[in-house]
């Protein structure tokens, strides 16, 4: 079972979305994230999985996807270099004085961005990769644990334009 990245382009009409994470929950595939948002052709929308599977399943599911009439094309990442980030928001909660100077040294290391905060509260704004996130969250736990919320998008993603990217 590898961690796996596919980019599908797909008609921008109403009722795509459902049929095609549809088709993943009728074959009990389950998805890690799914993000989707138009291109600069108003008329395709462009969506990045993410799942988990073994490579005769991650066969199985490109050549569904690739039958599907609102699929115009899927893009496998998995041996190409891309960029891919994720959006995380973090709420602390019950915050003195000492805890915002070490959220401020947090964030500097992990180029986050406090971008609203109140006397005992603070809201941080993370766009990592997915590894870069998880390594913050696992921080902010164990420094505030009970005392944070968060929410996290998908990750969005696409081909590099040189081969060092990954």
């Amino acid at each position: 079972m590898k961690k796996r990245w596919i980019s599908l382009f797909v008609e921008n009409d109403i009722g795509v979305l459902a049929r095609i994470s549809g088709l993943f929950s009728g074959k009990s595939y389950n998805l890690n994230s799914l993000t989707v948002g138009t291109t600069e052709d108003t008329t395709i929308s462009r969506m990045t999985i993410s799942l988990t599977s073994d490579d005769k399943t991650f066969e199985q599911i490109k050549k569904q996807l690739n039958r599907s009439v609102e699929v115009i094309k899927v893009v496998d990442f998995m041996d190409t270099a891309i960029h891919m980030k994720e959006l995380m928001f973090v709420k602390i909660h019950g915050c003195s004085e000492h805890d915002m100077m070490k959220l401020s040294y947090m964030k500097e290391i992990f180029q986050a961005k406090m971008i609203d905060y109140a006397p005992s509260m603070a809201l941080l704004e993370s766009v990592q990769t997915e590894a870069g996130n998880n390594d913050l969250l696992k921080l902010l736990e164990s420094d505030f644990s009970g005392r944070i919320e968060v929410v996290r998008g998908g990750s969005v993603a696409i081909e590099a334009i040189s081969f060092s990217e990954r």
